[in-house]
C-alpha cells in the first residue's frame, strides 16, 4: 500500500513539473533558512553545557539600589566575597573568581622561540583567575594538568591558538614568558597549561588564564583594608552541592550581607541584595548587557525562531494554495478512486504521501543549500557554526522532524480538502473549486504578504536606526582620531617623548594622553554629593584621568568655565570638569556651576571635596543604545596614560601612520606598534545591531522570494483555469492590457489588504525593538507605503507574467477544444 501511494505521488511529480518545482524549490529554500536559524539558536543556548557540574554552578549577582531607589545590576563583587562564602555556607563546595582587566584591552607577550631569539606579541582576551577556577570549570587540557595548572602566582594556561601562534608546533608546557603591563608588570611566566579553546560555547571567551596573584590586581589584593563594598571588580562563581535549593540558599544571602557588608553600605549610603544567576542561563541573561562576554538578547532569539517559522510557513502556504488550486484537475480522478472503493483514509493517506515526498526531497535540497551556504550565514551572523554540527545525532533528527512536520502541515489542508469530495458530482461533471477553498487561498496569500510586507518595514527601521546612530552628533571629534594603546611601563614612560615627536609632523594637530575614551568600557566611577547633604542623596559619577590638552584634542565644547591645560598645574588637586548631565543629577545651575564644590568619602572619618573649574557640553561617552550619564574629568599628575589619540588633518590617514610607527619604533623598541580609529572603535558598539540588519535584510529577500514563487504559481493556475474566458474576450475585442489587469486586479486586492494588516502589527513590533535604545528614530508613515508600494510592484511583475502570457495566446487554440 505504501509502496503504491510512492509510487503514484512521484508519478503526480513527474505529471506536473512546473508545480511541482515551485513547490519542492519553494520548501527547500524555506528549509534552508529553518535549519540554519535552527542551527544558530542552537548554538546560542548551549552555551556553558560542556562544564562538568553545569547543574550546580552559578554565578553571585547584585542588586546595588541607590539612594534615590534606582536599581543597578552588576555581575560583579568586591574580592573579600571569596573566602566569606566558603567559610559561611556549607553548601558551597568552591568558590573561585574572575577578573577582566579593565586597564588595558591586551597584554604585551615577549616569547624566545627557538632559532629566533625574542619576539613580541600583542594577546587579547586574557582573564585573571584563582586557583580554584578550575575546579569550578571543565576545560580540555591537551597539556598541564589543570587542577594544579593555577596554583602558582606566575603560571599561564595558554588556548591551543596561542601556543600555536607562540611555539609553533612544539611542546608549550613549562615554557617561560614574560608578560608586560599591568597583566604581568613585565615579569616571568611558566606555561602550566594548554587548554582547547571553547570558542563560542562559553561565556568566558578566552585565549589565556593568569594567575589572579599577578600584575596589578595582585598588588591590589594584597591590600589589608579590603571590604564588602567598593571596588565591584570581580565575578564570583560559586559550585554548589549536587542537589542545592538556589531558592533555598538565595534565601540565606540577605544575612549575608548583613554580617559582612552592612557597616561598609552605610557609610557608602546605598544598599546591596545577591542573587544567584546559574551559569547556563548567563549569555541569555540580557538584563546585564556583559558578563565576562556580551549577553544575548532572549527577544532577538524569538525574533529569528519568528523569522525562521514564517519563512517556512510561506513556504507550506504555497504548497497548500497549489495544491487546492489544482484541485479540479485531481477530482476526477478522487472521484474513481471512491467508485473504486477507495476509503476516506486511504486517500487522506494518499495525498499526505504525496507532500511527504516533495517535503523530503526538499529536505535532502535544502541539505545542500545549507552546506553551500554555512560559509555566507557564518559572517552573516558573525558565527563559527561548523559543518560537523549539521552532523549530531540530535541535529539529523531534529532536521527529519521539521521535515516531517513540514510535509503534515503542507498537506494536511489539501489532503482532506480532496477525499471529502462526492464521487457522483466529480463524474458528473459538477465539481467546481469550492467558495470556502477559494477564500483560504486568497486568506493565505495575504498572510504570506503581511509577513513580507512587515519584515520590508522591519528593515528600513533598523537600517534608518543603525544609520541614525552612525550620523548622531557625538558631541565631540570622532574622524581621523588614530588612538595608540600602551600595554607595558617602557611605553607609558614614553608617552611625552611620542607625543613631542609626532607633534612635529604638521598633519598632525593634537595628541594627547588619557585613561579610556568614548566608545569603550570604562569601569571607573565614584559616588559625590552635594556639601551639607548626607551620603545617602549621593550620585554616581562615571570618572576619567587625562592630560591637559585631552579634552581639546576630542573637541569637546565648553558650555561654561574652563577646560585643563598646562597653564592651570594646580588642576591636579581635586579640580574637575564635568559635563551637563551632572549638573542636572545634582539640580546646580549653570550659572552657578563654576566654583561649585562636590564631596565624596574619603574614608569613614574624612569627606572629600571636588572643585568644578569646567562644565563641557553633554556628549556620548557610551553608544546610543545609553542614555548620557553624568562624567567627571580629573587632571592626571603623571603621564601614565593607557592610550594618546592623535588627530590627523588629512584623510589619508596611510601617509601620517608609517611616521607614527617609526616614531613608535625609537622609542619602544622590541614592542609591537598597533593602533585603531576612534571612529570604527565607536561603531563597533553597534556590531549586534548591524549583525540583525543583515540577518533581517537577508530573510526578508527569502520570504519575498518565496512568496513570489507561490503567487507565480497561482497566477499561472488562475490563467489556466481562465484560458477559455480570455479567448473568448479577445474575440470580443479585448486588449491586451485590460486582459493582465482583469488577472492581476484580484491578485493586487490581496497585497493591498495585506498591507492593511500588516501595518500595526509591524508599528507595534517595531516600537517594541526601539524601546532598547535611548536615542532612537521614530517610526515614519512613509516606511509602511514603500512597503506596500513595493510589494504592489513585486507582485505586479509576478503575476503580469502569467497574464501577459495567457493574453498573448491564439484564441483559436484556447477555443478549439469547444
Amino acid at each position: 500500500m505504501i509502496k503504491n501511494y510512492l509510487k503514484i505521488a512521484w508519478r503526480n511529480v513527474l505529471k506536473s513539473k512546473l508545480f511541482s518545482a515551485i513547490n519542492v524549490f519553494g520548501l527547500s529554500v524555506g528549509m534552508t533558512c529553518c535549519m540554519l536559524l535552527l542551527l544558530y539558536i542552537q548554538s546560542e543556548v548551549s552555551f556553558d553545557q560542556q562544564h562538568e557540574h553545569i547543574k550546580d554552578l552559578y554565578l553571585l549577582r547584585s542588586e546595588n539600589v541607590q539612594s534615590n531607589g534606582e536599581i543597578m545590576d552588576n555581575p560583579r563583587g568586591p574580592a573579600p566575597y571569596a573566602q566569606a562564602m566558603k567559610s559561611e555556607f556549607p553548601e558551597v563546595v568552591q568558590v573561585t573568581r574572575l577578573w577582566q582587566n579593565f586597564l588595558e584591552d591586551k597584554a604585551l607577550f615577549r616569547v624566545n622561540q627557538p632559532g629566533q631569539g625574542e619576539k613580541s606579541f600583542y594577546e587579547t582576551k586574557g582573564i585573571h583567575v584563582d586557583s580554584t577556577f578550575f575546579d569550578v570549570f571543565t576545560y580540555e587540557f591537551v597539556e598541564g594538568d589543570p587542577k594544579t595548572s593555577m596554583n602558582d602566582a606566575h603560571s599561564v594556561v595558554l588556548s591551543d591558538a596561542v601556543a600555536q601562534k607562540f611555539f609553533g608546533g612544539g611542546p608549550a608546557l613549562d615554557k617561560t614568558i614574560r608578560i608586560g603591563g599591568k597583566t604581568g608588570h613585565n615579569e616571568n611566566f611558566r606555561v602550566t597549561g594548554v587548554f582547547r579553546s571553547q570558542g563560542d560555547k562559553s561565556h568566558i571567551d578566552a585565549n589565556y588564564f593568569v594567575s589572579l596573584h599577578a600584575g596589578w590586581v595582585g598588588d591590589y589584593l594584597r591590600q589589608p583594608d579590603l571590604n564588602f563594598t567598593s571596588n565591584n571588580m570581580f565575578y564570583h562563581y560559586l559550585r554548589l552541592k549536587p542537589g542545592t535549593s538556589a531558592e533555598k540558599f538565595g534565601q540565606k544571602l540577605p544575612s549575608f550581607i548583613e554580617k559582612y557588608a552592612r557597616k561598609d553600605l552605610k557609610i557608602a549610603g546605598f544598599d546591596k541584595k545577591l542573587a544567584l544567576l546559574p551559569v547556563k542561563d548567563i549569555h541569555l541573561f540580557n538584563k546585564i548587557d556583559k558578563i565576562v562576554t556580551s549577553t544575548t538578547s532572549t527577544t532577538y532569539l524569538y525574533v529569528l525562531a519568528s523569522i525562521a517559522i514564517f519563512t517556512l510557513l510561506i513556504a507550506c502556504i504555497n504548497f497548500m494554495n497549489l495544491a487546492t488550486a489544482r484541485s479540479a484537475k485531481r477530482a476526477a480522478e478522487v472521484g474513481m478512486r471512491k467508485v473504486m472503493g477507495a476509503g476516506k483514509s486511504g486517500l487522506i493517506g494518499q495525498f499526505l504521501g504525496e507532500s511527504l515526498v516533495l517535503t523530503f526531497l526538499a529536505l535532502i535540497i535544502a541539505a545542500v543549500f545549507v552546506v553551500l551556504f554555512l560559509p555566507f550565514f557564518n559572517q552573516l551572523a558573525d558565527k563559527a557554526l561548523s559543518l560537523s554540527e549539521l552532523f549530531k545525532p540530535e541535529i539529523i533528527a531534529s532536521f527529519v522532524i521539521l521535515a516531517f512536520i513540514t510535509g503534515l502541515l503542507a498537506g494536511s489542508y489539501p489532503a482532506f480538502y480532496l477525499s471529502v469530495f462526492n464521487p457522483l458530482d466529480v463524474i458528473k461533471g459538477k465539481f467546481v473549486n469550492s467558495v470556502s477553498a477559494a477564500a483560504l487561498r486568497r486568506g493565505l496569500v495575504v498572510f504570506q504578504f503581511v509577513i513580507s510586507i512587515g519584515l520590508v518595514v522591519a528593515t528600513m527601521v533598523i537600517q534608518g536606526q543603525i544609520k541614525f546612530m552612525q550620523e548622531q552628533p557625538l558631541g565631540f571629534t570622532k574622524e581621523q582620531q588614530i588612538v595608540i594603546p600602551f600595554r607595558s611601563e617602557e611605553s607609558r614612560k614614553a608617552y611625552t617623548a611620542l607625543r613631542n615627536e609626532i607633534l612635529v609632523n604638521n598633519q598632525i594637530t593634537a595628541a594627547s594622553g588619557t585613561s579610556y575614551y568614548p566608545g569603550i568600557l570604562n569601569p571607573s566611577d565614584m559616588s559625590v554629593f552635594l556639601p551639607g547633604q548626607s551620603v545617602n542623596e549621593d550620585g554616581l559619577v562615571k570618572t576619567n584621568w587625562v592630560a591637559p590638552d585631552f579634552m581639546e584634542t576630542m573637541g569637546f565644547k565648553m558650555a561654561a568655565g574652563r577646560m585643563f591645560s598646562a597653564a592651570f598645574p594646580g588642576d591636579t588637586n581635586y579640580k574637575i570638569v564635568v559635563n551637563e548631565a551632572t549638573l542636572r543629577k545634582f539640580a546646580i545651575p549653570m550659572e552657578k556651576a563654576i566654583g561649585q564644590h562636590l564631596d565624596f568619602n574619603m574614608d569613614e572619618n574624612k569627606i572629600g571635596s571636588l572643585e568644578i573649574v569646567g562644565v563641557v557640553k553633554d556628549f556620548h561617552y557610551q553608544d546610543l543604545h545609553n542614555a548620557i550619564e553624568p562624567y567627571a574629568f580629573f587632571l592626571s599628575g603623571n603621564a601614565n596614560h593607557n592610550y594618546i589619540i592623535a588627530h590627523v588633518n588629512t584623510k589619508n590617514v596611510s601617509q601620517v601612520l608609517p611616521f607614527i610607527e617609526s616614531k613608535w619604533k625609537s622609542l619602544v623598541p622590541g614592542e609591537p606598534f598597533t593602533y585603531t580609529f576612534l571612529d570604527q572603535d565607536f561603531q563597533n558598539n553597534y556590531a549586534a545591531d548591524a549583525r540583525t540588519a543583515r540577518i533581517v535584510n537577508s530573510f526578508t529577500i527569502i520570504s519575498i522570494l518565496i512568496s513570489c514563487l507561490g503567487l507565480f504559481g497561482l497566477a499561472a493556475f488562475a490563467a489556466q483555469q481562465r484560458i477559455k474566458e480570455i479567448g473568448v474576450r479577445k474575440v470580443l475585442g479585448a486588449s491586451i492590457g485590460s486582459i493582465v489587469g482583469l488577472l492581476s486586479g484580484d491578485f493586487i486586492k490581496l497585497v493591498l489588504i495585506s498591507m492593511l494588516i500588516a501595518t500595526p502589527l509591524t508599528w507595534y513590533i517595531m516600537n517594541q525593538w526601539l524601546q532598547d535604545f535611548a536615542y532612537k528614530i521614530s517610526i515614519q508613515w512613509w516606511m509602511f507605503v514603500v512597503a506596500g508600494a513595493l510589494a504592489v510592484i513585486i507582485a505586479m511583475i509576478t503575476v503580469s507574467t502569467q497574464a501577459i502570457k495567457a493574453a498573448v495566446t491564439n484564441p483559436v487554440k484556447s477555443l478549439k477544444s469547444e
